[in-house]
């Protein structure tokens, strides 16, 4: 079973709850694709075992072949590609390594080299096996990387994927093989704007969704209400606690420290399992 934890921005708990829901789940494996600030290993702590380069294709114009047709410059819908001074340009940074350039020219002047744009670190936590995916800084996008940490899992894994946040292309490739999606949301209109964002996307995937309400404060509550008027079902409601925010800032699993927050978890994945059957 893939377990995909969402939120429409960061700082909602997307971490805490992934991270704390995986160390309820037996031999679980838990996948941090939120690629351009991975948190995940700060509470799944361990060495890192294993580091796994990613690198994207990026085109090579060979000059010296390159009779100044312009035909890869014509193909390139990303403007990747430039003529001037005589010569082909490659702008790697904008370069969406589709390969058709390389494909397209009638002198065989384009070959392919590649480049990295980040990396996955494997760690272990007691029977947690975590991998995070980096972005390298100044990267457009970490959907290559997200890709790749999707193929690190098999079928018979149970993974918690710790989804990047907001409803962006990186958010679409981290949901699009799981089973069951878990939206943590926070108790303010800006809340459910976000949730309503991420909501509308996880739709279009045909994916079952739940809703986790954190930082409640016994108060109104937009996301709350957003949830009931969408027949989404709250699976769990998490109280602001100054406690909570202790665990995180020191790096704590809740479920760990305080059989309250484990049965609490518990019950959540138990509603989740319940679910996917339905």
């Amino acid at each position: 079973m893939k377990i995909a934890v969402l939120s429409g921005k960061g700082g909602t708990g997307k971490t805490f709850v992934s991270t704390n829901l995986s160390r309820v789940i037996e031999n679980s494996v838990y996948l941090d694709c939120d690629v351009e600030e991975p948190n995940g290993h700060l509470f799944l702590e361990g060495p890192v075992l294993l580091t796994t380069p990613v690198a994207l294709p990026i085109p090579v114009i060979d000059n010296s072949l390159c009779d100044g047709c312009k035909k890869c410059v014509d193909f390139c819908q990303f403007n990747a590609l430039a003529y001037a001074n005589d010569k082909v340009l490659v702008f790697d940074k904008i370069c969406h390594s589709c390969g058709g350039c390389e494909i397209i020219c009638p002198q065989n002047a384009i070959s392919e080299i590649p480049r990295k744009i980040g990396e996955i670190q494997k760690r272990t936590y007691r029977d947690t096996t975590l991998y995070t995916g980096i972005l390298n800084t100044g990267e457009e996008s970490g959907t290559a990387i997200i890709g790749e940490l999707l193929n690190c899992v098999t079928p018979d894994d149970f993974v918690v994927i710790d989804c990047p946040p907001g409803s962006s292309c990186v958010v679409m490739d981290s949901i699009k093989d799981a089973d069951y999606c878990v939206i943590v949301t926070e108790p303010s209109i800006f809340g459910s704007h976000n949730l309503r964002m991420v909501h509308e996307l996880v739709e279009l995937f045909n994916k079952p969704i739940g809703i986790v309400l954190n930082k409640t404060i016994g108060e109104e509550n937009p996301s709350e209400q957003y949830s009931k008027e969408h027949n989404l079902p709250i699976l769990l409601e998490i109280p602001w606690s100054s406690e909570l925010g202790m665990y995180n800032a020191e790096g704590k699993l809740a479920v760990e420290k305080d059989e309250e927050f484990r049965e609490m978890f518990s019950g959540l994945l138990l509603k989740i399992k319940q679910e996917v059957v339905k």
